[in-house]
Parts: C-alpha cells; sequence; structure tokens
C-alpha cells in the first residue's frame, strides 16, 4: 500500500514512518505544511492519506478540511485523519464530505501497529474507521432522540457500525448470529428513518442521522 503522511511534527511523523513501512507499506511522501498535501496526492497517487487533524499554518482543522478537499478531487484516495481530540463535529464534517474510504482516530488511542494496519486497510477497501471514544461522544447510552427508540443492544450494533465493523465484525465482538446483527441493523435504518441509497453505506448514514439531530436539538 502507497501512504502519504502529513504531520508536523518531526517525532510524530517520523514515528509514523517507522511503524507503516514496518507494516510493509510504502510511504512515498511526506508533508509538514497543509499547503503541500494536494501536490504531493497529486503527484504520488497514494492509497491512503494519513493527515494530523492540526497542520501549519493555523494549527486549527487543516487535516480535516484537506481530508474532505482530497476524497472530493480524488475519490480513490483513502483519508485516515488522527487527532488527540475527541471531537465529533470533525468526525461529522469528515464522513458527510466522502462517507466512505475515510478515518478518524485518537492519536492516544493507536496501541500498536496491527490496529493501524487495520485501519488502513479497512479505509483503503473503502471502508470507514471511526475512534471508538468518539463514537462514545455520538451514541449516548439513551434518552436523547432520534436513539431513545433503540434497544440497548440495537444502540450496541449502532456504537460498532459507527467505528466501522462489518455485519461480521459486530456478530464475532458481541458473540451473536450473523442473522441476528442484519435483524439488530434492519430495526435500526427503519427507526432512523433510512432508506437504502445507491451507496449502500447506511451504516455511516445512520450516525449522521443521529449527529445531525444532536446538533439540531443541542441547547
Amino acid at each position: 500500500m502507497r501512504v502519504i503522511i502529513a504531520e508536523d511534527s518531526l517525532l510524530a511523523r517520523e514515528g509514523l514512518v517507522r511503524v507503516v513501512t514496518g507494516l510493509g507499506h510504502e510511504v512515498v511522501a511526506t508533508a509538514v505544511r497543509s499547503e503541500q498535501v494536494l501536490g504531493l496526492v497529486a503527484r504520488h497517487a497514494p492509497d491512503v492519506a494519513i493527515l494530523d487533524v492540526r497542520l501549519p499554518p493555523t494549527f486549527s482543522d487543516e487535516g480535516l478540511r484537506l481530508g474532505v478537499a482530497i476524497r472530493t478531487r480524488h475519490p480513490r484516495v483513502a483519508v485516515l485523519v488522527l487527532s488527540h481530540y475527541a471531537e465529533h463535529t470533525w468526525a461529522t464534517a469528515l464522513l458527510a464530505g466522502g462517507a466512505t474510504g475515510v478515518g478518524y482516530l485518537l492519536k492516544d488511542n493507536l496501541s500498536d501497529g496491527r490496529m493501524l494496519d487495520d485501519v488502513l486497510r479497512r479505509i483503503a477497501g473503502g471502508g470507514t474507521a471511526v475512534d471508538p471514544d468518539v463514537v462514545s461522544t455520538l451514541v449516548p447510552a439513551g434518552g436523547r432522540e432520534p436513539l431513545a427508540h433503540l434497544t440497548q443492544r440495537e444502540r450496541d450494533v449502532l456504537t460498532l457500525m459507527a467505528q466501522g465493523l462489518s455485519d461480521q465484525g459486530i456478530a464475532d465482538r458481541l458473540r451473536i448470529a450473523l442473522t441476528t446483527v442484519g435483524t439488530h441493523t434492519g430495526n435500526v435504518f427503519r427507526k432512523l428513518g433510512i432508506a437504502a441509497g445507491p451507496s449502500g453505506n447506511r451504516r455511516v448514514t445512520a450516525v449522521l442521522a443521529y449527529l445531525t439531530d444532536r446538533d439540531r436539538t443541542a441547547p
């Protein structure tokens, strides 16, 4: 897999390069500033771009905006945004900008190379990956619309959907039958009013539907 890394911190950048190459992937270019990234993507056509969410010159949300731009201009390039902050609005913007081939992870939760490798392969294959700590801010224990009508098990399934797990992955995690997962996901889509669309990515749509309602009803 061909990878571009955009990270302004020397130690973090070199650490990522070492980990990614150690996993057997090729780092074709690195960037320190946000304005370098789009040119590198166009020149090298990587499979994945790994972006720090805060890059020079403003150290605000350059990585996020770059992620959306890359998915728009180069839809074959997957994007993984890394952050220190469990900010659901950033995750929402990234998912809404592409819905597939994207990931949003917290740096502190990348415990080993196998986890990063799994995420890279998942998003390069058109999947999604959202950090569990971010998901926990999206999917509360209960009581808030539109999730109030979901059962606890349906809420558990939605949480794992948002993390990017497949039906089989959800079945394995919850130790339930694959057909049972299908029943729960169908109930989630029905209760959230999500019809089948051409993209087929109803999981991301389910999370975005919740976030849209949460932002609309927040005091």
